[in-house]
C-alpha cells in the first residue's frame, strides 16, 4: 500500500522540510523549511481572486502540458504506458505563485490502484515521468533515466519511499551506484486544511516558495561548482511517449 489510514482533508497545505545530501566525491547537505500543496485532481482548487496570485494550478506545468486538465494529461500518459485509470488522484506539488512555478518532483498517488507516478523536472525546462508500483511499505525502485543535476550523470538506480496518511506526507529518494548511496533527498511534512487563513500564513512565513526553490537550487549549484565538483555533460533529452 502507498496510501495508508485516512487521507488528509483536501486540499491541504503540507508544511515541513526538504533535505538534500550527497556523499561523493564531496560531502554536501542542506535542509530548508518549505510547504507544498496536496490536491485532488478531480477538484483542483480555484481560489478567490485576492488569493489567486499566491496559488494557481495549471495543466501547462505538468506532464505533456497540453491539458485541458492535469488529470487528463496524467490519464493520457498512463494510457501510453498501457494503463487505463480514471480513479482518484492526489497530487503533491508546488503551486504557481505570482506567475512562476518550479517543481523538482511532483507526486501523483493513484489512490484506487497500486500506482504512484513521479514527475521529475530539471532547471533546463525538461521533465521525465516514472510510473512506479510501490510495495506494502511504500518502497519502489527504478533505474535513473533523466539528467537532473549537472553534477550527476544518468547512471544508477533510484529507491523511492512514499507515505501518505492523515497526519504525514513523506517522499524520500536515494540514488545508488553499485552498493553505495551517492545522493539522497526527502520531503517530510504535516498536512493542514488549505483554509484562507492557512494559505495567507504560509505565504507570509515562506514567501515566493517556487521562486525560492529555483534560487536555492542554483545557489547550491554554484557552491558545488566553486568546490570543483565536476560537471557532467547533459545528454540530449527526448520527450517520452505520452508527453509529446
Amino acid at each position: 500500500m502507498t496510501v495508508v489510514g485516512l487521507h488528509p482533508t483536501i486540499p491541504a497545505i503540507v508544511i515541513g522540510s526538504v533535505k538534500h545530501g550527497r556523499s561523493i566525491p564531496i560531502r554536501h547537505a542542506f535542509r530548508y523549511r518549505v510547504y507544498q500543496w496536496l490536491i485532488d485532481l478531480d477538484d483542483v482548487p480555484r481560489l478567490p481572486w485576492y488569493l489567486r496570485p499566491l496559488a494557481r494550478f495549471d495543466a501547462r506545468d505538468h506532464l505533456g502540458g497540453r491539458g485541458p486538465t492535469i488529470k487528463a494529461e496524467l490519464r493520457r500518459y498512463l494510457h501510453s504506458q498501457g494503463i487505463e485509470y480514471d480513479g482518484r488522484v492526489l497530487m503533491l506539488a508546488n503551486a504557481r505563485v505570482l506567475g512562476h512555478v518550479f517543481d523538482p518532483l511532483t507526486v501523483y498517488w493513484c489512490v484506487d490502484s497500486s500506482y504512484v507516478v513521479a514527475e521529475v523536472h530539471n532547471t533546463y525546462g525538461e521533465r521525465h515521468v516514472y510510473v512506479l508500483t510501490p510495495d506494502a511499505d511504500g518502497t519502489a525502485e527504478t533505474a535513473k533515466q533523466f539528467y537532473v543535476s549537472p553534477f550527476n550523470d544518468v547512471s544508477g538506480d533510484y529507491e523511492l519511499r512514499f507515505l501518505l496518511d492523515r497526519d504525514r506526507v513523506r517522499v524520500q529518494v536515494s540514488l545508488s551506484r553499485g552498493d553505495r548511496t551517492v545522493f539522497g533527498a526527502s520531503f517530510d511534512g504535516v498536512p493542514r486544511p488549505a483554509t484562507r487563513r492557512a494559505i495567507l500564513a504560509a505565504a507570509v512565513r515562506m514567501p515566493l516558495m517556487p521562486q525560492r526553490v529555483s534560487a536555492l537550487i542554483r545557489l547550491h549549484g554554484i557552491r558545488l561548482w566553486a568546490r570543483r565538483l565536476p560537471v557532467r555533460q547533459r545528454p540530449k533529452h527526448a520527450l517520452q511517449e505520452g508527453l509529446r
